[in-house]
């Protein structure tokens, strides 16, 4: 039997459902940005960044799509012309016909995206969302014949909706009469065209994500027995738990400063750490942000966190810890870097007979002398 062949397109579906695209930040820029969904690809190199040497790497191992953190086009480009690495780049890619992918700040506000990796790194347990997105979720209410009720509930549930937390299949239900007449024309389950009737009805309510509300009202109207199905959604002003921005999680006892910014220096591959004045002797409890996380500083420090570990601080910045955290800058590239050891997981447990490569280019253009 041929085995079918993976196409970009393949390899989106299943990053965004990992990190869904409507996660994204309103200014970022995600998703496939050069190349056709159609495109077949045998190889996949992940990277943090993408530059001409990364795309000379992927012609170099025949890797037709390039998985990138950052994407490559993020600010308004009205010119390819080679004039600068940007346009050099989607050039390259372009000629080679190889697809640029990019999952950037979808990926840092999901639970198991880039800060929950950091987490890990240094050691921290109980990991939860610093600050939780909002505005984020919908309530879809359904009314529904109670023989028909589970069936129809099962097949929202694996549709996404009804999680809650560490919960799953969550709904609430309760009775009721539904009245309504046929049109001469319909063609009703219960009841007689142009006679009205009154049924016992249950309503069900479900939370979702935004994201997923074509597929779960697909999914309903698909397993539901009524040629018209009755519902209406309800945005909600709750905060999502699984998605936002930063994360908070503790080490199992507290440790010394000095041996905590070791940890960084260890962890990281670090010559040197920024950061302000402790505020206490030990360290337990750690908010982290990869990338510039400054506009989370007050988040940790409401989470009472003995330390923010974030990136690109400026001056002034760092005064905003004001005595009641420690701030540290790890750099932007150091925060970041196991990014790609993520993804590769990601993908190579979905796609195990693809060969997904890990750049071996020094994309961080930041040195230290």
């Amino acid at each position: 039997m041929n085995q079918k062949t993976t196409t970009i397109a393949d390899v989106a579906a299943f990053i965004e459902s990992w990190a869904p695209a409507s996660l994204a930040e309103d200014y970022d820029n995600v998703g496939l940005l050069v190349g056709s969904y159609h495109q077949p690809t045998e190889n996949i190199l992940v990277s943090l960044d993408v530059t001409e040497s990364v795309v000379d790497e992927a012609i170099a191992s025949n890797c037709g799509l390039i998985v990138s953190h950052h994407p490559i086009l993020f600010k308004n480009i009205k010119r390819l012309n080679g004039q600068n690495y940007v346009a050099r780049t989607v050039e390259k890619a372009i000629r080679n016909q190889i697809g640029l992918y990019a999952c950037h700040t979808n990926l840092d506000n999901v639970s198991t995206g880039v800060n929950q990796k950091i987490g890990e790194k240094i050691g921290l347990s109980d990991l939860k969302i610093l600050r939780p997105a909002n505005s984020k979720l919908l309530k879809l209410t359904f009314f529904v014949p109670p023989s028909s009720k589970e069936e129809v509930l099962a097949s929202v549930h694996a549709a996404g909706a009804g999680n809650i937390g560490n919960y799953t299949h969550c709904s609430f239900a309760s009775s009721g009469t539904g009245t309504f007449r046929p049109g001469l024309d319909a063609h009703p389950t219960i009841g007689t065209p142009g006679q009205a009737e009154n049924v016992a009805e249950d309503r069900v309510e479900v939370i979702l994500p935004r994201y997923l509300k074509s597929k779960v009202i697909q999914a309903l109207e698909t397993s539901h027995p009524y040629e018209e199905v009755a519902y209406y959604i309800h945005p909600l002003e709750n905060n999502w738990q699984d998605t936002g921005s930063g994360m908070v999680g503790s080490f199992s006892a507290p440790i010394e400063n000095s041996r905590f910014i070791e940890l960084l220096k260890k962890t990281f591959n670090l010559h040197m750490v920024k950061h302000t004045r402790p505020v206490g002797a030990t360290i337990q409890k750690v908010a982290i942000c990869g990338g510039s996380g400054h506009f989370l500083m007050a988040d940790a420090i409401a989470a009472g966190a003995d330390v923010f570990v974030t990136a690109d601080l400026k001056y002034h910045e760092f005064f905003d810890a004001d005595d009641r955290i420690m701030a540290v800058d790890i750099g932007h590239y150091e925060s970041e870097q196991f990014t790609s050891e993520l993804i590769i997981e990601q993908l190579s447990k979905q796609f195990p007979n693809i060969a997904v490569l890990l750049s071996k280019v020094r994309t961080n253009p930041v040195f230290y002398a």
